[in-house]
């Protein structure tokens, strides 16, 4: 009987020893598709560092005059509610506009920031952009506009009257986008993962307007 329990045994160990190499292989799995999935979001913390105040308020060449006075809002936090928001708006009919939708208590929106502040420098002649500070502590919200300073004014919606009530946003950040026409393309809730997905959207809905 002894060789049987001692085959017996050996096959025991054998088993033990699989099921642990397989439990290892599996949690590895898990932590690689982790991560995989974080850099595929953007999340993984290799957003791009926010650019100073000097390179964001630099006055841009051959601009027409409806953009340039955009450059020299730089981190403008305006009043007025809907209605200032809305003559804004028409003030820039003609020209294609990304309005950006955040606030200093979300994260997402944070990353986000210097993805827009990039784009709106590199299409400071063509493409007009606004910001919308959505339910926030005006606090906050101007320091978080001092350590990431935008190239363009952002208005003030302590009450998520333009968000919510114009938009109808669900989740921040939103991006709503317009053509030159002054008609909405697209709202796009969520947070652009990357620069090459934000330029992407603003070639398709507010150039292409499609």
């Amino acid at each position: 009987m002894r060789p049987r329990v001692h085959g017996l045994c050996h096959a025991v160990a054998v088993r033990k020893a699989l099921i642990v190499i397989c439990s290892l292989a599996l949690v590895a799995a898990v932590v690689a598709g982790l991560r995989q999935a974080r850099t595929s979001t953007g999340a993984s913390g290799d957003a791009p560092a926010p650019l100073a105040r000097a390179e964001v308020s630099k006055p841009i060449a051959g601009a027409p005059p409806e953009l340039a006075a955009l450059r020299s809002r730089v981190s403008e936090l305006s009043g007025g509610g809907t209605q200032a928001f809305d003559v804004q708006l028409r003030a820039l009919r003609g020209y294609p506009v990304v309005v950006n939708m955040w606030a200093s208590w979300c994260g997402p929106c944070r990353r986000e920031l210097p993805l827009f502040q990039r784009e709106a420098l590199a299409r400071g002649r063509t493409v007009a952009f606004l910001g919308v500070d959505v339910t926030d502590d005006r606090g906050d919200a101007l320091e978080l506009l001092e350590r990431i300073p935008m190239p363009y004014p952002s208005f003030a919606d302590p009450r998520s009257n333009i968000a919510t009530g114009r938009f109808k946003a669900r989740v921040f950040p939103t991006t709503a986008f317009f053509d030159a026409q002054g008609r909405r393309t697209i709202l796009k809730q969520g947070e652009f993962a990357s620069r090459a997905q934000l330029a992407e959207a603003i070639d398709r809905y507010a150039l292409g307007g499609t």
